[in-house]
């Protein structure tokens, strides 16, 4: 995954909520674009508790859409940009 498919999930309008799914397992929600901080080489994931991620965007497997009840969805996955 590269910045720029990260950064087309978050100007996607209506701003759909999302998971960033990581290759070590991890999972980090994007319930709003506030919680995302672009640079040209970090992705930088906020969460509701205030702690934060700073994430090597080759780490980052797919982008999942999120459902209304905060969950990753139906199997339906998001995959944008490439590396």
């Amino acid at each position: 995954m590269d910045i720029a498919g990260v950064g087309e999930a978050l100007h996607t309008q209506p701003f759909e909520p999302f998971v960033i799914r990581l290759a070590d397992g991890r999972s980090l929600p994007v319930p709003h674009p506030d919680f995302v901080a672009l640079t040209p080489r970090r992705v930088i994931v906020g969460a509701e508790d205030d702690s934060w991620s700073i994430v090597e965007p080759l780490l980052i497997v797919s982008l999942d859409k999120l459902s209304s009840e905060g969950k990753a969805g139906n199997g339906k996955k998001k995959r944008r940009g490439g590396s």
